[in-house]
């Protein structure tokens, strides 16, 4: 059958044009005494005071058309208190031959499926009738229907205090990172990823900002924090693991050596288990570059007596060819290397500290994490194979953008609030409430056209709070645990 929307369906329903008579799944006759008027303006039911017999029963009440009988629960019909005078649902499908559909009072509705009951003979023509009224917009926000229901403050408020909590969430993840590095130091652990149930010892302890003094302990969880965010969604947890397992305390070793570059990179790709094997190093046909890689890492292995990834860990399927890991890790080896010999964290705090435009502050720490493609990565998103396109960064501006937001400010907001420094501490805050980020994403787009908030999606703030309500309550149906979704629903 040729696929028919919403609005179709409801020409078709107000002409009442059906091959055969209408018939519950019961059994039952139901006779249409008036379709209802059509509702094309305000939220709620499409068809409102229709007259229905069902059997010997006639009910005065609303109709509810969808295009298949499951968006009933997915439109969030049955927690809106909009729909509990519905008397009959009518959807084009219903797979599993569902007989009712339930209100948020618990009450019962008659669900029918009209898909064998179109005229096929002249459902072209309904189509093309039906194709003249404007469909409206579509969105996987159960609410998004509705939203005229919501004063345009509130929507703002919401997505704002979900962006500051959001913000919360990542600090509170970065503190507690922060003291299982304390504490790892203290227990002089070798073994950088607690792979046990922290101690009672650790959950009782209350740390001082004395506690955190030693430098090592910040470089370490900036460095962690970074690879993280290299990873991208699919990478993400194999990059943290790869830094919590390749310690700043092991790679400082390398941090003088005249070829530290090539020697980080030999140590990560190897420990990653990217690295292509090469059994004849004097090969010809293999590069320069990759001989180097090798010999540097047949003198190392041998001291390295920490865990080894596989390549089989990595995603490479799905991902952009400059996403790659290979070329996320040449990424992070440069900036490895920045804060092993350029002091990156003392760098980032001092011009925190010193700068006071915005604008010009932004710029100047996010320009630390732009890196530009060289050497062997210029050319090449994986080993052994010549891309035919240059590559100009190895982490461009939109990386370094999303590692300003996500990772430096919770840094700095945890580093500011530990060491009491509480001007610098409320300026990271109002840097988050400024900044706009040049990109948006398939969530923000989706919550910000669903809840008209179209000129936010860029915000910060806002693009995180709409991130935050769209993980954490939209696609968890916790629609009245959402203000907006209280306003709607209740």
């Amino acid at each position: 059958m040729q696929k028919i929307t919403e609005k179709q369906l409801h020409q078709i329903w107000i002409e009442q044009d059906f091959r055969s008579e209408l018939k519950s799944s019961d059994g039952d006759r139901i006779e249409v005494i008036n379709a209802g008027h059509y509702n094309q303006t305000s939220a709620g039911p499409d068809f409102n005071h229709a007259r229905i017999k069902i059997g010997s029963l006639t009910f005065v009440g609303d109709v509810e058309i969808d295009n298949d009988y499951s968006d009933w629960k997915r439109h969030g019909h049955n927690i809106n208190k909009n729909y509990n005078k519905v008397i009959l649902h009518i959807s084009l499908t219903n797979k599993y031959k569902q007989k009712y559909v339930y209100t948020n009072e618990g009450r019962k509705i008659p669900s029918i499926s009209i898909e064998n009951l179109i005229a096929v003979d002249n459902l072209e023509e309904k189509i093309q009738i039906a194709g003249k009224v404007t469909e409206s917009k579509t969105s996987n926000l159960k609410c998004a229907s509705e939203i005229s229901l919501v004063e345009l403050d509130l929507r703002e408020s919401t997505i704002r205090n979900l962006g500051v909590s959001r913000f919360q969430h990542k600090c509170n993840k970065v503190f507690k990172r922060l003291k299982e590095l304390k504490f790892i130091d203290e227990l002089e652990l070798k073994e950088p990823v607690i792979r046990y149930d922290l101690s009672r010892e650790f959950h009782n302890k209350e740390f001082k900002h004395d506690d955190f003094k030693d430098k090592r302990i910040w470089e370490q969880l900036l460095y962690e924090l970074v690879f993280e965010a290299l990873g991208y969604s699919k990478n993400k947890s194999i990059m943290q693991k790869l830094a919590q397992n390749l310690r700043l305390e092991y790679l400082k070793q390398f941090g003088k050596n005249s070829n530290v570059q090539n020697t980080l990179e030999s140590v990560f790709f190897n420990i990653a288990g990217l690295m292509p094997e090469i059994v004849n190093s004097t090969n010809e046909n293999v590069d320069e570059y990759l001989n180097e890689l090798k010999k540097i890492w047949d003198d190392e292995k041998t001291k390295y007596d920490g865990k080894l990834f596989d390549e089989t860990q990595w995603h490479f399927l799905g991902q952009r060819p400059q996403n790659f890991p290979t070329v996320r890790i040449a990424g992070g080896v440069k900036l490895v290397e920045s804060i092993l010999n350029n002091n990156l964290v003392g760098v980032i705090i001092k011009k925190f500290s010193e700068i006071h435009n915005s604008k010009v502050l932004i710029n100047s720490i996010r320009s630390l994490f732009i890196i530009k493609a060289s050497g062997y990565w210029k050319d090449h998103f994986i080993f052994e194979k010549k891309s035919k396109v240059k590559l100009n960064y190895i982490v461009g501006l939109s990386r370094a953008d999303e590692i300003f937001i996500n990772v430096l400010l919770p840094f700095l907001s945890i580093y500011f609030d530990i060491f009491g420094n509480e001007k610098l501490s409320k300026k990271v805050l109002i840097i988050y409430n400024e900044y706009t980020q040049r990109l948006d994403n398939k969530i923000t787009r989706e919550v910000s056209e669903g809840l008209e908030l179209n000129n936010l999606g860029k915000k910060t703030i806002y693009a995180q709070g709409m991130i935050e309500l769209y993980r954490n309550y939209c696609t968890k149906n916790r629609c009245l645990d959402c203000e907006i979704g209280k306003k709607i629903f209740n």
